[in-house]
């Protein structure tokens, strides 16, 4: 892929959109942490969360200005990665009663859901560059 091409991402998420949508995530997520920081047994967990989740839409967002396809590959991966890591702190807050509510269900399942995207688009580009390489 060359950066600045467009990508679909699935067919229901274009690459501005999950631009959009990893950002929103950290946003949505420094919110949801900010109380956890005055509880000292939450505060690991919460600055290691809001960490995970703007570096995903940061990568994200370094992947398409790749300046290569390898480039855009691996920082895919490294997005999916921050995605993911995301997904065990909320899963961790959860789990310890740390943190409760709809609002951090809603941010797991996001979180697994991106990373999900990100893993199938890492898959994509990976297929792509061995198919280039024939």
């Amino acid at each position: 892929m060359k950066p600045g091409s467009s990508l679909a991402i699935s067919p229901a998420v274009t690459p501005e959109e999950l631009k959009a949508r990893t950002a929103d995530f950290a946003k949505r997520i420094a919110i949801a942490v900010r109380p956890l920081f005055a509880k000292a047994e939450a505060r690991h967990a919460a600055g290691q969360l809001a960490r995970a989740s703007s570096s995903a839409a940061a990568n994200y967002r370094a992947a398409r200005l790749g300046r290569s396809h390898a480039e855009f590959t691996a920082k895919l991966g490294i997005a999916l990665e921050e995605a993911d890591e995301a997904a065990f702190w909320l899963e961790h807050l959860t789990a310890t009663g740390l943190a409760a509510g709809a609002e951090f269900a809603a941010l797991t399942a996001e979180a697994r859901e991106l990373a999900a995207i990100f893993a199938a688009a890492r898959r994509t580009a990976q297929t792509r560059e061995a198919g280039r390489r024939r």
